[in-house]
């Protein structure tokens, strides 16, 4: 039975998660299931929904992470489940210093399972063919985006034989994320490849109070006023912009393509 098959009645009594009812058989549509899906999501807690998703969603499964300012929130409850669910993390190369220290303490803390993905080709050798491409507009910034971050999130996801992908994605993150879904599904019917965002629904009240009670810190950075955090190149604090939107990418975009990836080519 496919996982559209299997998602549960929209109605059912929420906390018998471990014995769904089963809604649709293996004619109906994927966007039938994603629909019900998300309306079932909708009445439950995040850390129910990852307990749904790990036992109903196929695996293999993965959480990735850019251990941005927020991200200690999704690693604690996602591996407080599954400890040792591979953590998939995409190194540019020109990440703060923080941001390298903010892994390693995390993946000691955590004792995440993290699996590090890079261009092949090094920062310095692409500057020597390239330049700097973040400083040639929006077209240089696009292509650095998707040598240095797509591509090799899409190696991982193809590596990693990734069935069903758990991301921090939230809607008040960002105009670009307001209409994010908890779940998402991409594929041939039967065979399907999901994306889950557990927390999509969750204020910046939310986060800080989940930090707040399992004594989790937010990025080092966030004291200096970074709202968001990337490459040292392209962000911003918000102190230095006139809005959240331009502390990435110097206003040209938001998102640098990796939750726009396409499931169903990988």
């Amino acid at each position: 039975m496919s996982a559209a098959a299997s998602l549960v009645l929209s109605d059912i009594d929420t906390s018998a998660l471990n014995s769904p009812t089963v809604l649709f058989d293996e004619t109906e549509t994927r966007e039938h299931a994603v629909a019900h899906g998300n309306k079932l999501f909708a009445g439950l807690s995040a850390s129910d929904r990852v307990a749904w998703a790990l036992e109903h969603l196929p695996g293999e499964h993965v959480l990735t992470s850019s251990f941005g300012i927020q991200a200690a929130v999704l690693l604690h409850l996602v591996t407080r489940h599954r400890p040792n669910i591979p953590v998939v993390f995409i190194d540019t190369g020109y990440l703060f210093p923080e941001t390298y220290q903010f892994v390693d303490s995390l993946s000691e803390r955590l004792q995440l399972n993290l699996k590090t993905y890079r261009n092949p080709q090094s920062p310095a050798w692409q500057e020597a063919r390239y330049g700097k491409r973040w400083q040639q507009g929006l077209a240089g910034i696009e292509t650095y985006n998707r040598e240095n971050k797509v591509e090799p999130m899409e190696s991982a996801l193809r590596e990693l034989n990734v069935g069903s992908w758990f991301a921090g994605l939230r809607r008040s993150q960002s105009s670009s994320r307001a209409a994010v879904p908890f779940l998402n599904a991409q594929g041939v019917a039967g065979s399907e490849r999901w994306k889950i965002h557990p927390i999509a629904d969750w204020t910046d009240r939310d986060v800080f109070r989940y930090l707040k009670q399992n004594d989790l810190p937010y990025h080092p950075l966030w004291e200096q006023g970074y709202v968001s955090v990337g490459d040292v190149h392209t962000t911003k604090p918000l102190h230095a912009v006139k809005t959240e939107e331009e502390t990435r990418f110097f206003g040209l975009k938001r998102e640098c393509g990796l939750h726009d990836i396409d499931l169903s080519g990988l």
